[in-house]
């Protein structure tokens, strides 16, 4: 953009600014501008009008060996265009550029702007070859007494303009050259000899048309639709004759003529290309009468660049941004990629929905209302089976606003993408409870049955407990208020006894948690939670250099705070996560690019589907019964608006809460979309207290992942998951039934999901929210729900 800008400024400077030495008001200047446009004159004559063996004289055969020097091949790229970011239906996203220029074809223009363009640009366009002799002639005349003329024909302008676009395109804005203010003879003539060879190569029509897609009307608008746009909220196709006249007398000063800041100016100039026009009869003297009889009036539809701009999902625009800009495809380095975006008309297709994006956004914007105390919500879905992105929000604005709260980084992502690229994202935050089914999950994968009993009366895991781990991480933590820390906790006192497993992760209950993480194998839930794509959000750094050691730290199971939930994690990385289950046990990475084409709808480098066997089908569907009776009967009974098998469609779900409150959850999937939806503290650290906060009107003592996520959720599901199937999940096998009927709890507990990390030979860990130990160290601080 600062490259438009810069041309942009240098084009409008020509107005106002003048040679000292060659200005027409002088007698200088007036027999200097003669004398040089004689030259250029002798110059052509000599070396195009007459055949060089019928020169004689060293003046002459100079005149041709300098000429015949100049090179007579123009390299014709495309002008700088839009790249345009769509939706899965094809709407508009944001348009992303560099200059704001979007190509038309010829016959897609009114015949009013190639009429008035020609009128009062180049009146013997389809005469010339490229120069107006005549024209050079009338305007040297001109110039010597005193009325400076330019003479330079369309084709000669599109040459300039083409050779300008090339140099500000890669990076050479100093050697930009205009008439009146950095050109010489020398350029003069080599842009006439390349008009000429333009002209051999390319008809009048397609010389028309590049020239009125690459003019310069704006620094908001290159090219007549783009100025169409800007000007009228019209298209270059539907101009009027007024309209037309206006913009094609704009090309000579876009400044001076503006009909914005200087409207008699630009009547006037008006008026002046549709006299034109009816002396050259391209239009009528009715025609004529009626045009200049209409006052200039503008529409304005101000040209807005890239995501902050968006007609919808900013961060989800942002997002793809930065997937291309991360992809060595679209250039060696990350100043090729972007020139390649901001410049090259590609036109992107993602996985987003509109209409499940406006439900997302409606949703976190009315979570916290006015939100002065800048609490986040965000809600991001997934299609199980294909890991297409189908709706990313955040109750944020990207430009400041008044009352509103900003945020440019996204909610929803990880900082860095594999990598190591940057993603903007904050990182996520700490999933609490929402961890437990891969647990559970773990359980299952043992060929244990999901109604076995545990003993949830259990909180005290001593330094040496013999939990079995066959990974080479070695487990970290221990819970014992006999050796300096304490005893694992629940946040009701009516859940220390024996249960079920299913009856545990129903409610929540983090010693049921426990007791069954103590009868399997950690390192099997380690292998379960890599294999579905879960990782820390926030890189991990070497504790004394600070340097990025891992971009996407594993989140260590082994680490006993994991099982419930403290390293911080990014929605977007849970909800892939429990699409797996949704897809009977299939991981499909998060996919935001279905196709990219480049303006000459070639085909580019995109995002497919890439899938893989990561749970077995029969665990897979023993957590979907497991979750869905969250919903039918355990902590996601709570939620307000109600969403369940039992009463609406097959869902399941996990609540989820970090210790201190500050980060809610629930996550959950029917078999076609899977939803993260989570509130809380997105700010610094993340150590603000989720207790005693007012937010949107309504006290709370205390936020649990079913009072604000929940409801979140189930409104967005209620909504949009029809439109993706909501089948019945296959059943599990009767091995991982055991036979029994799910153990039911009639009144769950409001708050059945307290924890405290454990104690790690002293350290304390940082309360898992800055994850720079990738989850190695204690964390101290996950697991409420």
């Amino acid at each position: 953009m600062t490259e438009s800008l810069a041309l942009a400024g240098k084009v409008e400077n020509m107005v106002t600014r003048k040679n000292p030495i060659f200005d027409t008001a002088t007698t200088l200047g007036k027999i200097l501008g003669f004398l040089g446009v004689s030259a250029i004159c002798g110059v052509l004559v000599a070396g195009l009008l007459v055949p060089a063996a019928a020169v004689s004289g060293s003046a002459a055969s100079g005149s041709i060996q300098f000429f015949d020097t100049l090179p007579a091949e123009l390299q014709v790229d495309p002008p700088s265009q839009n790249t345009t970011i769509l939706a899965k239906d094809g709407s508009p996203i944001a348009s992303i550029y560099a200059e704001n220029r979007t190509k038309v074809p010829l016959d897609q223009m009114s015949p009013f702007i190639k009429d008035a363009v020609i009128a009062i640009e180049d009146s013997r366009f389809y005469e010339h070859g490229g120069i107006d002799t005549t024209g050079i002639m009338r305007a040297l005349v001109s110039t010597a007494r005193g009325n400076k003329q330019g003479a330079s024909t369309i084709t000669q302008q599109y040459v300039n303009n083409v050779i300008n676009e090339s140099l500000v395109a890669s990076g050479k804005e100093e050697d930009v050259k205009l008439n009146g203010l950095n050109k010489g003879v020398g350029d003069k003539l080599r842009e006439m000899k390349l008009a000429i060879a333009l002209e051999k190569k390319f008809s009048k029509e397609q010389i028309l048309e590049g020239y009125l897609n690459i003019v310069f009307f704006n620094r908001d608008a290159y090219g007549i639709e783009a100025a169409s746009k800007f000007f009228f909220s019209t298209t270059a196709k539907d101009l009027t004759l007024p309209q037309a006249a206006l913009l094609a007398g704009l090309v000579n000063s876009p400044s001076a003529f503006d009909p914005i800041s200087n409207p008699d100016n630009s009547k006037k100039r008006r008026d002046l290309v549709l006299a034109a026009m009816v002396n050259q009869g391209k239009i009528t003297q009715a025609e004529y009468d009626e045009a200049v009889a209409t006052p200039v009036t503008t529409k304005v539809t101000p040209a807005r660049q890239g995501c902050a701009y968006a007609t919808m999902a900013p961060y989800f625009c942002d997002y793809v941004l930065h997937l291309l800009l991360n992809n060595p495809a679209y250039g060696e380095t990350s100043d090729d990629r972007e020139k390649r975006i901001m410049r090259g008309g590609l036109t992107i297709q993602t996985t987003l929905d509109p209409t499940a994006q406006a439900v997302a956004q409606q949703q976190v914007d009315g979570t916290a209302g006015a939100n002065p105390d800048k609490w986040g919500a965000s809600i991001v879905s997934v299609q199980p089976g294909t890991g297409q992105i189908v709706s990313m929000a955040q109750n944020t604005v990207w430009l400041p606003q008044e009352g509103k709260f900003d945020q440019t980084q996204n909610f929803n992502v990880d900082v860095m993408d594999a990598k190591g690229n940057d993603l903007n994202g904050i990182g996520g935050f700490q999933p609490g409870s929402t961890m437990k089914p891969f647990t559970f999950a773990q359980w299952l994968n043992e060929g244990k049955s999901m109604n076995q009993t545990v003993n949830a009366a259990q909180r005290r895991y001593p330094q040496n407990f013999p939990w079995k781990n066959t990974c080479e991480t070695p487990t970290v933590g221990w819970y014992d208020a006999t050796n300096g820390t304490f005893d694992l906790q629940n946040s009701d006192e009516g859940y220390y006894r024996n249960m079920t497993v299913l009856y545990g992760l129903m409610n929540s209950i983090n010693t049921a948690t426990f007791a069954s993480a103590a009868q399997v194998d950690l390192c099997g839930i380690q292998k379960i939670v890599d294999a579905v794509g879960i990782h820390g959000g926030l890189p991990a750094r070497d504790k004394e250099t600070g340097k990025i050691t891992d971009p996407n730290p594993k989140v260590t199971m082994t680490t006993l705070s994991n099982l419930i939930g403290a390293t911080q994690t990014a929605p977007l990385t849970m909800a892939s996560a429990f699409a797996t289950f949704a897809a009977d046990g299939k991981y499909c990475e998060p996919i935001a690019i279905t196709s990219v084409k480049d303006q000459t709808g070639a085909d580019l480098p995109a995002q497919s589907s890439n899938c893989k066997d990561a749970v077995k089908p029969e665990v897979a569907r023993g957590v979907a019964y497991a979750m869905q009776e969250v919903l039918n009967a355990g902590s996601g009974s709570l939620i307000r608006p109600a969403l369940s098998t039992k009463n609406n469609f097959p869902v399941a779900a996990k609540t989820g809460t970090n210790d201190s409150n500050g980060s809610t959850w629930v996550v959950g999937y029917t078999t076609g979309l899977a939803t993260a939806s989570w509130f809380g503290d997105p700010l610094g650290d993340q150590l603000r207290p989720g207790r005693n906060i007012t937010v949107n009107g309504k006290f709370y003592q205390s936020i649990d992942g079913y009072m604000i996520a929940g409801p979140q959720f189930t409104n967005f599901m209620l909504a949009v998951a029809p439109a993706y199937g909501t089948n019945p999940f296959p059943a599990p096998p009767s091995n991982l039934m055991g036979g029994g009927a799910p153990q039911r709890n009639n009144t769950p507990a409001p708050n059945t999901q307290n924890s405290q990390a454990p104690s790690n030979s002293g350290n304390n860990g940082n309360s898992g929210n800055n994850g720079n130990n990738g989850g190695n160290g204690n964390n101290n601080g996950p697991g409420k729900d």
